[in-house]
C-alpha cells in the first residue's frame, strides 16, 4: 500500500468496507415490493448522484475545521467555535423556511440551489483566506466576523441538502425499504466527513490553505450539472409508476396543508417531539466528538497517532458500519421501527462517554470516540434520514426533516458555544488533563438521549387509510405523470 498515492491509500480501506457491505447485503433475503428491475435501476441512477452531492456538501461544510487549524495563530479554538456556531445557528433556523420551500418546489430544485449556493460561498471563503494569507489583508470587522458571515451564508444553502435528499427519496422508497436507506444515508454522511477531514488535510499539506475551500466548490459545481440532467422528484417524473409508500401521508387526497397546519400536526405528535429531543442530543454529541477531537489531538501533540492521523477515514468506516448496522437491524430485527435502534446506539454512546473520562490522557481515547461516532451517525441516519420520511410522509417530508435536522443543529450550536468557551486554549490546551470538561459535557446528553429513545420504542407512522399492498404498485392515475420531466 506504501506505493499507492496517499489519497488512494487512505481510501482503500473504505472501498474494501463498502465492497464487504455490498456483498453482505446482496446475500440477505430481499424485501419484495413488486418493483421492476428497470425501476430499481432508475432509482439507483436517481439517488446515487443526489447522495454524492450530499456527501460533497459535507466536505464544503466541515472543511472549516481543517482550514482554521491550518491557519495557525490567525484563528484560535474560540474563533473556530464562534464561526461554527454562527453557521450552525443559521443552518438550524433556515429549516423553518427551507423545509416548506422544499415541499413546494421539490427536492430536485432545492438540491440544485444547495450545490450552487454552497459552491459560491466556498469560493468566497477561499478568496478571503487567500487575501489574508498572501496579501495580509484585514477584512472589514476582522477575519472571524467575515468568515462567520460567509460560513453562515454557506450553511443556509447547506440546509437544503438533507431536506432535498429525504424529500426526493420519500417518493421512491416504501416504508419497509427505508431502514437500509437510513443506513445508506449514514454512509453518505460518513463519506462526506472523510472528504472533509482527510481530503482537506491532504489538500492543505500539498497546497495553500485556501484550496480547502476551492476544491469542494469545484466538485459541487460539477454535481450541479450532473444533478440537473439526472435527478427527478418522483418515479412518475422518470417514466415509472408512482406507488403508495405507506408512510404518514399515505391516503391523503386533499390539498397540501399550509406550513401552520403541518407544524401543528407534527408538533402535537408525541413521537415527533421525542425524536426532536433525541436529535438535539445527537447534534451535540456528534459535533462534540467530530469537531473537537482533532483540535484536542493537535493541541496535546497526539496529531500523529493512528486515530488522529486517519481521523476522516476512521470516522467514515465507523459511520458506514454504524449506519448499515442500524439499517439492517431496524428492518430485519425491529420490523422497521426506528426507536429500538436509537436506544441501542445511545446505550453505546453512554458507555463511551463514561469510558472517555478515564482514558483522556492515553491513546485509548481515540478509539473510544470513534466507537461513539459509529453510534451517533447510526442514530442520525435512522432519525433524520428515515424517521423524518416515515412520520412526515412524502407530502411533508421537507418540513419534517427540516424540523428534525433543525433540532440537530440547535444541539450543534449549543456545543459549539459551550465547548468553545470552556475548553482550554494556548499553553493550557497542551495538557490532556486540562480537557476534562470535554467528556463531562458529553455525559449528560448521552444519558438523556438514551432515556428519550426508550420512549419511542414502539412508535410507527400511521397512514390516513389502509395502504394498497406493497406487492401491487398502484398504476399511475394519468399518462401525464409518466412522461413528466420536471422536478
Amino acid at each position: 500500500m506504501s506505493s499507492l498515492p496517499p489519497w488512494l491509500a487512505q481510501f482503500l480501506p473504505i472501498l474494501i468496507l463498502l465492497g464487504a457491505i455490498g456483498l453482505v447485503l446482496a446475500r440477505l433475503p430481499k424485501v419484495e415490493l413488486g418493483h421492476s428491475e428497470a425501476f430499481k435501476r432508475r432509482r439507483l441512477f436517481n439517488w446515487f448522484p443526489l447522495g454524492m452531492t450530499y456527501a460533497f456538501l459535507y466536505m464544503g461544510r466541515y472543511n472549516l475545521n481543517v482550514a482554521t487549524s491550518a491557519m495557525g495563530d490567525r484563528t484560535s479554538n474560540a474563533d473556530f467555535g464562534t464561526i461554527f456556531a454562527w453557521g450552525t445557528a443559521v443552518y438550524g433556523v433556515a429549516f423553518l423556511l427551507n423545509g416548506p420551500l422544499t415541499d413546494r418546489l421539490g427536492g430536485r430544485k432545492t438540491i440544485l440551489m444547495s450545490a450552487a449556493g454552497s459552491s459560491l460561498a466556498n469560493v468566497a471563503m477561499g478568496g478571503v483566506v487567500y487575501a489574508v494569507l498572501t496579501h495580509n489583508w484585514a477584512p472589514p470587522g476582522g477575519l472571524v466576523a467575515t468568515l462567520s458571515f460567509l460560513y453562515a451564508v454557506n450553511m443556509y444553502f447547506q440546509s437544503f441538502g438533507a431536506v432535498s435528499i429525504v424529500k426526493v427519496n420519500a417518493a421512491w422508497f416504501h416504508v419497509r425499504e427505508r431502514g437500509l436507506l437510513g443506513g445508506v444515508f449514514g454512509i453518505l454522511i460518513s463519506l462526506g466527513v472523510y472528504f472533509a477531514y482527510d481530503w482537506s488535510r491532504l489538500i492543505v499539506k500539498a497546497a495553500p490553505t485556501y484550496w480547502a475551500f476551492f476544491v469542494p466548490a469545484a466538485v459541487l459545481a460539477v454535481f450541479l450539472v450532473v444533478d440537473f440532467f439526472v435527478i427527478r422528484d418522483t418515479p412518475g417524473h422518470a417514466g415509472h409508476p408512482d406507488f403508495d409508500t405507506a408512510d404518514a401521508s399515505s391516503g391523503e387526497t386533499g390539498p397540501q396543508l399550509g406550513v401552520g397546519g403541518v407544524l401543528k400536526r407534527m408538533l402535537t405528535n408525541r413521537a415527533i417531539i421525542i425524536i426532536l429531543c433525541i436529535e438535539f442530543c445527537s447534534g451535540f454529541m456528534r459535533n462534540a466528538i467530530m469537531q473537537w477531537y482533532p483540535k484536542f489531538a493537535k493541541a496535546t501533540g497526539l496529531g500523529e497517532t493512528f486515530v488522529a492521523a486517519n481521523w476522516g477515514m476512521l470516522l467514515c468506516v465507523a459511520g458506514i458500519t454504524g449506519g448499515m448496522f442500524a439499517g439492517v437491524i431496524s428492518d430485519r430485527v425491529f420490523d422497521s421501527r426506528r426507536g429500538p435502534v436509537s436506544a441501542v446506539l445511545y446505550a453505546g454512546m453512554s458507555v463511551g462517554a463514561v469510558i472517555s473520562i478515564f482514558v483522556l490522557e492515553n491513546a485509548a481515547l481515540g478509539w473510544t470516540v470513534i466507537f461513539m461516532s459509529l453510534c451517533v451517525i447510526g442514530v442520525h441516519g435512522m432519525l433524520s434520514g428515515t424517521a423524518s420520511m416515515d412520520f412526515g410522509g412524502k407530502k411533508n417530508a421537507g418540513l419534517a426533516v427540516g424540523i428534525i435536522d433543525g433540532a440537530v443543529y440547535a444541539g450543534t450550536a449549543l456545543q459549539s458555544i459551550l465547548l468553545g468557551s470552556i475548553l482550554p486554549t494556548g499553553d493550557e490546551a497542551k495538557l490532556a488533563a486540562n480537557w476534562g470538561n470535554w467528556p463531562y459535557a458529553m455525559l449528560p446528553l448521552s444519558f438523556l438521549g438514551l432515556l428519550l429513545a426508550t420512549q419511542v420504542w414502539n412508535a410507527r407512522p400511521q397512514p390516513k387509510s389502509t395502504p394498497v399492498p406493497a406487492t401491487l404498485p398502484v398504476p399511475p392515475a394519468a399518462p401525464a405523470n409518466r412522461t413528466g420531466t420536471g422536478g
